[in-house]
């Protein structure tokens, strides 16, 4: 797997990946799927954002997932902390592409001067929950029952790792 910056080019198949996870229930609140023009925004604060970057994930030259950093409550105090997302193709689910994307991740922790990350994750997903915590992510805060997921109440976990500590 390679791991390069997003283009803008990039942005409909980060946007088309992203919507598989909508429909599965298992790793946004989202309830709709995105559109392009809706996800620009969010796009923009990441492009050339050496703290906050968006990183698509190739195998070959076919975009299989994404992956970015995020600010963590957008006030100053938190600027060493920042949010991950992490988004795969649902033919690459369960391939180990999760795994080198958090291998990758640590080797930009510094260059993006971040030193805290967290993972929020819905407590039914259980492979994200077991990847984060593979990883050395624990838990740092339980909010249940906070999204509505087609009728059904879910709890979120706030999964966090401290890169200084090796």
């Amino acid at each position: 797997m390679k791991f390069e910056l997003a283009s803008a080019g990039d942005l409909s198949r980060i946007v088309e990946i992203y919507n598989q996870a909508v429909l599965t229930r298992q790793s946004t609140a989202d309830l709709k799927p995105a559109t392009v023009q809706q996800r620009q925004p969010w796009f923009a604060a990441h492009q050339n954002n050496r703290q906050r970057p968006l990183w698509i994930i190739k195998n070959t030259d076919t975009v299989v997932g994404w992956m970015s950093l995020s600010d963590f409550y957008g006030r100053p105090a938190y600027q060493r902390t920042a949010e991950i997302s992490l988004y795969l193709d649902q033919n690459y689910q369960g391939h180990e592409v999760g795994k080198q994307a958090l291998t990758f991740l640590a080797d930009q922790i510094t260059a993006c001067q971040v030193e805290i990350v967290l993972a929020f994750v819905f407590s039914h997903n259980k492979a994200s929950q077991h990847l984060f915590r593979t990883f050395g992510y624990q838990r740092r805060g339980h909010l249940p029952e906070v999204a509505l997921l087609d009728q059904r109440l879910c709890d979120l976990d706030i999964l966090g790792k401290d890169y200084r500590r090796k």
